[in-house]
């Protein structure tokens, strides 16, 4: 295996052999399909799904929300287990959308490595830009796949160059598309100096492969139509000219990525993308945490909440802690301490998740994500371990950037409506906040659209309507500092303070000039628009 650092010692095999990571890209590049496809290459399921799905066309696995089926689009974060080759993948799928940003910066703090998905024919967007800096934040390896290359698409440079350019990171072509949208026929691999042809008619059969000689191998021209094999070899022999040569440690860094290209609902080129994210991905890496950072190859077991959801199963009222295992090897049944709280807890029915389908857990090892139910002890940033007082830090909550006020639709279930709140706020899916002075609550979100997702699930999980109005406020930040100048502040600002589900006070404003004001008249305190997730 590759010696990552230097410095980190070789990890035992069971752990060395796991790779954890997210795929990240703007919605619509296809990256709930290439995850459908991985579970399909994994022996995990049979057939993969369609997002959109036509008639008997099966759902995607990874969209489990009723509203996810219905929109096509993947609101929260899931994560699958699954083995492939000698290597255990452990996939988190993230929300593309950007209204569901907050989710995925989560996410991005339990992983190691992020494929970064972008379209053959748009390039690098927007959404793709914002989560490429939250992983450059993390030093994280990216690895890119190109996908829709079967469709009308950008010239290879081009996508290249601008990938160079945006995102400020090396770029090394892994393959080399032949031909564009119809004309597309398959890739060459260029590590390995092999043809891959893509095979239109069946969408779930894995491409069959030619192994060349180098370019000229006459066994090119038996399978690249003339037209096409001209530019092909040109644009190969400029790429290896123009191009940096693959660099293992320059990618487990940070600084450069390998791009594959492929067409992910035509199941090609996604074999090509999971070996190499077996051969150049990380192995589990050292989490950072106070008093000290966390090894992979501890003895001991230690594990972090970067995820939390509520009523996975509407049958029965649960809520899954995702964990990230951060050292050792964790075996069902063991009492774990949580930190927070100080409490032994038995961890007896932990779970491993295959898309929407789980198992129990007997055991995991450090990198591998596990699901832990639990009736509301457990909330996002909390730090469980063999007993040593450590959390991990580095896992950001946001200001929301929409606040509106909600009401029931029957005013007698303020209390339901207010146990609902609590839930979806522990579950980070928005922010709560309890106005000192009146009654009611107000909801903050990242994106409008999370306003929907928040309605549609309070009436179909609590079976309550409620309706969303505007509020006064428009933007809320978290007041911190001495307690006698906090004090001070909350006595001559009432009408604009609030408690969040953590307890914790924030100050709501409609102008910036408040906020201006406020750091003018009291510099003791700080106004932050992020706090850290744990207490």
């Amino acid at each position: 295996m590759l010696d990552t650092a230097t410095n980190q010692p070789v990890l035992p095999p069971e752990i060395a052999r796991r790779r954890t990571f997210a795929i990240i890209s703007h919605p619509d590049a296809g990256k709930t399909t290439l995850t459908e496809k991985f579970l399909l290459y994994g022996g995990a399921i049979q057939m993969a799904g369609q997002v959109r799905a036509k008639g008997e066309a099966r759902r995607t696995r990874s969209d489990f929300m009723q509203m996810e089926k219905d929109r096509g689009i993947s609101v929260s974060a899931s994560a699958m287990s699954f083995d492939y080759g000698n290597f255990r993948f452990n996939l988190v799928d993230t929300p593309g959308h950007s209204d569901f940003s907050e989710d995925t910066y989560r996410t991005l703090t339990a992983v190691d490595a992020a494929v970064m998905v972008i379209d053959g024919a748009k390039g690098v967007e927007s959404q793709t830009q914002k989560l490429f800096e939250v992983c450059r934040l993390r030093d994280l390896p990216i690895l890119t796949f190109c996908n829709k290359m079967d469709r009308e698409s950008r010239d290879t440079f081009e996508i290249i160059d601008e990938i160079q350019e945006m995102l400020a990171i090396d770029v090394t072509p892994a393959a080399w598309p032949i031909g564009v949208g119809r004309d597309f026929i398959g890739c060459y691999d260029m590590l390995r100096d092999r043809l891959e042809l893509m095979d239109r008619a069946d969408r779930n059969k894995v491409a069959e492969s030619i192994e060349i000689n180098g370019l000229d191998d006459p066994k090119l021209a038996e399978h690249v139509p003339e037209h096409l094999l001209e530019k092909f070899l040109e644009e190969v022999e400029m790429a290896r000219e123009l191009l940096p040569s693959l660099d293992p440690q320059a990618v487990l860094e940070g600084h450069m990525t390998p791009i594959w290209f492929g067409s992910a609902i035509n199941s090609f080129g996604v074999k090509e993308l999971m070996e190499g994210i077996g051969a150049y991905g990380p192995q589990p890496q050292i989490q950072s945490a106070e008093p000290r950072q966390i090894a992979p190859d501890e003895k001991k077991v230690a594990g972090f909440v970067f995820k939390v959801q509520a009523n996975m199963d509407p049958k029965h009222r649960d809520r899954v802690a995702f964990v990230r295992m951060a050292s050792g090897h964790f075996k069902r049944g063991m009492k774990l301490t949580h930190v927070r709280s100080k409490k032994p807890m038995a961890i007896s029915n932990p779970v491993l998740f295959l898309a929407s389908d789980r198992e129990l857990a007997e055991e995991a090892w450090a990198g591998d994500i596990i699901g832990i139910p639990n009736h509301g002890q457990l909330r996002i940033g909390d730090t469980l371990t063999e007993g040593e007082a450590i959390r991990v830090t580095g896992i950001p909550s946001f200001a929301p950037e929409l606040l509106q006020t909600v009401r029931p639709g029957d005013p007698m279930k303020a209390k339901h409506l207010e146990k609902a709140l609590m839930q979806f706020a522990e579950e980070g899916a928005a922010k709560v906040f309890k106005p000192s002075i009146g009654s009611g609550f107000i909801v903050g979100v990242v994106g409008a659209l999370q306003f929907e997702v928040l309605a549609s699930r309070i009436e179909m999980e609590y079976g309550l309507p409620v309706r969303f109005e505007a509020s006064q406020f428009t933007s809320a930040r978290w007041v911190s500092g001495d307690k006698i100048a906090v004090d001070k502040f909350v006595n001559a600002n009432k009408q604009h303070i609030a408690h969040d589900h953590d307890g914790d006070i924030v100050y709501l404003t409609r102008l910036q000039w408040d906020i201006d004001r406020v750091e003018r008249d009291y510099p003791e305190l700080s106004l932050t628009a992020t706090k850290e997730m744990m207490v």
